[in-house]
């Protein structure tokens, strides 16, 4: 379980200097230019703020510690201060001073991201949006909410008037709505619903901007995409429009066999079960459960699990259709249930790595979508080709309107020489890697930054104030 941080607060104390190295842009690298904050303090008095310096480190970081390779590249990336506007007139306070100082803005939320995407590579400004927590209406389909909001928040109060997130992180207790779409992409609820970059996943974002005169921007329909997934480099999300879905009463089931591949074909089969409403199919190869010491019971030793959640009108057909792959079902709660005892969702998607560096710290994975028109094929390819090395974790999403197989594969590291040819050999197969070993925005899943972002980017951050370092293209520019 990822736990929330304790944090100390304390105001800017009077005539306090920090100074913060603004290291070099892309054109000049060796350049230095140190930046007084005495002046941003003195601005913010009435924003509560951190300087603590144990504080502020802690809250300089995310979960990219499930990464060998970014640790060390990471290491000792702080900001300089901490500062949680309440309100968007705060936000755009902070965003006037820093653009007039020329003091670069890392924004966060709940800091549970796994690249680095809010861990500050040129010190400055930690913007903590966790603060902003007012879900500003909910209405029937929709929902509009500030950024700080936690997922799990906004899903209760939506379930009141018989609605639901469609989608959400494994880490949804903590995770924030603004960082979810800054820096997520999917998750439970993908296999209905896709991912938070498909047409129609989001409908509305306000942005402030970091210019020398700020302003808040609204961005509908596909414009939203110009902020979507850009890793807080392209503005401050302030607030956030998402549709929602249906709210069904879903029942949690563990399902166990004896083979792999057997699993693996269950899962798609139930996830081409159009009729059949699922949130989660996760299949799991055998090491891997042994991982789940609170599911050690419903998982015999040497088995291959699927982890499911599916609505309880759909779940009248689920026996025959673990009948028919030869499984078996050794845990069901139902609905009625919910929030009581084990929460499978939290044994999904990378909460699998964590449970597994919970008991072996040498353990990473990958993030990977295999191709709708080969799929299971590469998935029984690979899984004989690696085999423990590379441990298979499925989780069956759609994409483009087909079923298909991604995966967060378990990973016993050696060196980061043997991870890239893990990752090449992967690719040089036609399976999609959406890099998890990277804190640059290109390198990960986008390969490039959208020229529509690059635009937007211009506009909003003549400076290059925002979340600089994170990209191969932009500068990071200070005059």
């Amino acid at each position: 379980m990822i736990e929330k941080l304790n944090y100390q607060t304390q105001r800017c104390a009077e005539n306090q200097t920090l100074r913060v190295n603004l290291r070099a842009t892309q054109r000049s690298k060796n350049t230095m230019q140190t930046t007084n904050l005495d002046t941003l303090c003195a601005a913010l008095t009435d924003i509560e703020t951190i300087t603590d310096p144990n504080q502020v480190a802690k809250l300089s970081q995310d979960y990219h510690s499930f990464s060998p390779v970014l640790v060390p590249k990471l290491a000792g990336k702080v900001g300089d201060i901490v500062v949680r506007p309440a309100n968007e007139a705060e936000v755009i306070k902070v965003a006037a001073n820093c653009a007039k100082l020329r003091i670069p803005i890392t924004v966060r939320g709940a800091g549970t991201g796994n690249y680095g995407q809010c861990v500050p590579m040129h010190g400055g400004v930690i913007l903590d949006m966790t603060k902003m927590q007012e879900i500003l209406w909910v209405k029937p389909g929709v929902a509009r909410v500030q950024a700080g909001v936690k997922l799990a928040t906004l899903d209760k109060k939506a379930k009141g008037s018989g609605w639901e997130m469609r989608m959400a992180p494994s880490t949804y207790r903590t995770a924030t709505i603004g960082g979810f779409i800054a820096g997520g992409s999917g998750g439970i609820g993908s296999i209905q619903y896709g991912l938070l970059g498909d047409r129609g996943n989001l409908l509305a974002l306000r942005v402030v901007t970091l210019e020398d005169e700020p302003r808040a921007i609204e961005l509908r329909g596909d414009d939203v995409q110009k902020v979507n997934h850009a890793w807080g480099i392209n503005g401050i999300i302030t607030e956030v429009e998402i549709p929602l879905g249906s709210a069904y009463p879903w029942a949690e089931v563990i399902v166990t066999f004896d083979n792999f591949m057997t699993a693996a074909k269950f899962g798609q089969s139930l996830g081409n079960a159009d009729g059949m409403i699922k949130k989660i199919i996760s299949i799991f190869a055998s090491p891997i459960p042994k991982y789940f010491s609170a599911l050690q019971q419903y998982i015999p030793d040497g088995t291959h699990a699927a982890l499911l959640m599916i609505a309880e009108p759909s779940l009248e057909l689920l026996p025959g259709l673990v009948q028919q792959y030869g499984g078996q079902i050794t845990y069901q709660k139902p609905a009625q249930e919910a929030g009581k005892g084990l929460n499978l969702a939290e044994f999904t998607w990378n909460h699998t790595t964590l449970h597994a560096r919970s008991v072996d710290t040498s353990i990473t994975y990958l993030q990977s979508i295999f191709p709708a028109d080969k799929g299971l094929e590469l998935v029984e390819e690979l899984y004989d080709y690696f085999g423990e090395e590379v441990m298979m974790h499925l989780e069956f999403i759609r994409v483009n309107g087909r079923v298909v197989p991604a995966a967060l594969q378990l990973v016993r590291y050696t060196t980061e020489t043997r991870l890239n040819e893990i990752i090449h050999y992967h690719e040089a197969k036609g399976v999609f890697i959406a890099n998890p070993h990277t804190y640059i925005i290109e390198d990960g899943g986008r390969k490039v930054i959208d020229p529509e972002q690059l635009k937007f980017k211009e506009m909003v951050d003549p400076y290059g104030l925002m979340n600089p370092g994170k990209s191969k293209v932009l500068e990071f520019k200070v005059n």
